[in-house]
């Protein structure tokens, strides 16, 4: 059956998903409700993250913190009764199915710089003064530990005194 090719190509691709060492052959709690939520599964209302997350646990093997396709298909026969109520659980997995099938999983939190409102204003180190500025070097890249510690002066002078060094040359 071609669809469920497609079903289960996606669940390859969203069990390797943050994880460089997993085969996709098993997922994870946290891949198997990125899934429901990314495909439409998950909806909030029929179906939520508490029936995502129970399902999970009562599919997978005792002991274990991943599941495999076969778990992962009783897994949809449980949730697709839930999400299209009132079809048969033949029909309403099929539904489930097509929503799963060729999808992949998507960035959808990464996190992007604002510009909203007064953000931009805090965030541009050009106007930053004090010791604030410190932290910064001229194209506005942090430097790291070296901007935000005080580096040890063994001088014998104070910090920031403008006559260091000079003594001896008044003699």
């Amino acid at each position: 059956n071609s669809k469920m090719l497609e079903v289960e190509k996606a669940f390859c691709k969203f069990a390797v998903y943050g994880d460089t060492s997993a085969s996709g052959n098993d997922m994870t709690g946290k891949n198997f409700s990125k899934m429901c939520k990314e495909c439409g599964v998950m909806d909030g209302k029929a179906v939520t993250s508490t029936d995502v997350d129970i399902v999970f646990n009562k599919v997978k093997t005792k002991g274990a913190c991943t599941i495999t396709f076969g778990e992962f298909q009783q897994a949809m026969k449980e949730l697709c009764v839930k999400r299209f109520k009132g079809k048969s659980p033949e029909e309403a997995l099929q539904a489930v199915y097509g929503l799963i099938e060729g999808k992949e999983p998507g960035h959808v939190g990464a996190t992007k710089a604002t510009k909203v409102g007064g953000v931009e204003r805090l965030t541009d180190t050009s106007k930053y003064t004090g010791t604030h500025k410190e932290h910064f070097d001229e194209s506005g890249k942090g430097k790291s530990l070296a901007g935000r510690e005080d580096l040890r002066d063994n001088s014998g002078y104070v910090g920031a005194y403008k006559g260091a060094g000079r003594y001896y040359k008044t003699l």
